[in-house]
């Protein structure tokens, strides 16, 4: 899993909203704790060029730039609409259970 520091911001303000713990069934400290052993785990991407306006909803963009950025092989989405952008980039947009059962 790609991360660049935006997006991981962006996680963490969608993770913490009070629907999203009732949802996850966890608590705002949980949540962060959880988020600390992700930020353990994930590959960093700095970003080094910015690819925007590329896609049509300005807030999925710095999604595409980390996986630019950070050469990914694929985006792990429900919205594949959105992504179709990306192919030009060469990643493939998938939805996360395709994704998954692709891993070796």
């Amino acid at each position: 899993m790609l991360v660049s520091v935006p997006l991981f911001l962006e996680y963490e303000a969608v993770l913490t909203r009070p629907e999203h713990l009732m949802a996850a069934q966890m608590t705002e400290p949980d949540m962060l704790g959880f988020l600390d052993h992700l930020a353990g785990i994930v590959e960093p991407v700095h970003i080094d060029y910015l690819w925007r306006p590329s896609l049509n909803d300005p807030a999925d963009e710095m999604v595409l730039e980390t996986a630019i950025n950070g050469q990914a092989h694929y985006i792990a989405t429900s919205n594949l609409r959105h992504f179709e952008p990306a192919h030009a980039h060469g990643i493939k947009v998938a939805y996360p259970g395709s994704v998954l059962r692709s891993l070796p």
